[in-house]
């Protein structure tokens, strides 16, 4: 197979979101603050600030370095492994989580102390 010199290994731009929340947060049912997404798989995790971490988590155990925000509105990728925000390819929909998704989420399991147990 021909090396595509436009491809950034660690971003594959056929890959579509796990799903609409944090993976882990809802099997386990937790709450998350904000979500991100795996550039190169499509695992949907939660942020840093979150109490749990899982996308940063999700990068570092799989070596899937980047991740791209899941908010309504925001387009950026971050290297986990740089520390560095970079510009990607589009993804395959959806962009966010639902607009009707409330931030923090998921509805119904955000504490009422959640800024409290923000990291």
């Amino acid at each position: 197979m021909a090396h595509d010199p436009g491809r950034i290994p660690g971003i594959d731009p056929s890959a579509a979101p796990s799903g609409t929340g944090c993976a882990e947060c809802t099997a386990g049912g937790g709450w998350w603050f904000h979500l991100r997404r795996c550039a190169e798989c499509g695992h949907i995790g939660c942020c840093d600030s979150s109490p749990e971490q899982h996308a940063t988590r999700h990068a570092r155990d799989t070596g899937h370095p980047f991740l791209t925000s899941f908010e309504p509105g925001e387009d950026w990728f971050w290297n986990v492994e740089t520390e560095q925000y970079y510009e990607g390819p589009p993804l395959p929909p959806p962009s966010a989580h639902p607009d009707s998704q409330p931030v923090p989420g998921p509805e119904g399991r955000v504490p009422a102390d959640w800024q409290r147990q923000l990291n």
